[in-house]
């Protein structure tokens, strides 16, 4: 009987910590999700291009889609030369990560733990901190201003060997048996890497692609140094971040909404598809370091 009386009250205190996480959980997604319901609303407004006091719009259309398409803006360029970093970065960087992962994960040599140890000291540092430094070198080589996009692409990628952790920390979890059965079965360093490994890596290789895709996609600091005094050379959020100066925001505050929510589209499609893969990877990654 007492067992049975401790028992229910077990559970009527795990239902109260439950709902009471539910509705704590619920609150802080409606704050988080307000933000999002309000560029969506003024994205559609067509009464006023500016800032107004008020959150529903008194006219829904869909005129500042259509202006961002329109010959009057750099909104297609912009969005394009985003495409462009955020493809060669995603390609590159992924090849790039993966191929130093598996290297650390599955070799053994000299300068392989001091190597590791330089890499985790230099990734402390914020990469904001190179950035004049940075600046001075592309604009040395001509890769500033109009010619911004291949700087872009050049920076994201020159250390993506360092971001190695996760993707080594899901290698790690995989059998070095494997290794040893396909060698034993002839195969060479290549064959073990793409046949036996790489199949087994579907998710942290869709967690680094999503990873390598979503970071150049939004970037704003590095792109609006980058291509200083250039219209064309600048990626979609700098560009569209010029629309709030205070010269600009009052005649383009709702086409820079309706130029956030197109933004958004692409990652959070990618992100909805493959969200799956991205937990495995994430999970996978964190199990052995």
């Amino acid at each position: 009987m007492a067992t049975e009386k401790h028992s229910m009250s077990m559970s009527k205190k795990r239902t109260i910590v439950n709902t009471l996480s539910y509705i704590v959980l619920g609150l802080i997604s409606i704050i988080w999700i307000l933000p999002f319901i309000f560029l969506v609303l003024q994205s559609f407004r067509c009464e006023n291009t500016g800032i107004v006091n008020y959150v529903f719009p008194k006219s829904f259309g869909f005129d500042n889609y259509i202006y961002l398409f329109s010959a009057e803006t750099n909104f297609l360029q912009w969005y394009f030369n985003t495409f462009i970093i955020a493809l060669f970065v995603c390609v590159l960087q992924t090849i790039m990560q993966f191929m130093m992962s598996y290297t650390l994960s599955r070799f053994r040599f000299k300068l392989r733990k001091p190597l590791m140890n330089v890499m985790l000291v230099l990734g402390m540092f914020p990469g904001f901190l190179t950035m004049i430094v940075l600046y001075q070198v592309l604009k040395t080589i001509g890769l500033t201003g109009d010619n911004a996009v291949p700087g872009l692409i050049l920076v994201s990628v020159a250390s993506s060997g360092m971001g190695y952790y996760v993707s080594k920390g899901f290698l790690d979890t995989l059998p070095k048996s494997l290794d040893e059965a396909a060698t034993v079965d002839g195969a060479t360093k290549f064959q073990i890497f793409y046949k036996v490994i790489l199949p087994l890596c579907k998710p942290i290789l869709i967690y680094t692609v999503l990873t390598s895709f979503m970071g150049p996609w939004g970037d704003y600091i590095f792109a609006s140094v980058i291509a200083i005094g250039s219209e064309t050379g600048l990626n979609v959020a700098a560009g569209l971040y010029t629309w709030l100066s205070a010269a600009m925001i009052s005649d383009n505050f709702t086409h820079f909404c309706a130029g956030g929510v197109i933004v958004a589209i692409p990652v959070m499609v990618l992100f909805m598809f493959l969200q799956k893969y991205y937990v495995e990877g994430v999970t996978g990654g964190a199990v052995k370091g």
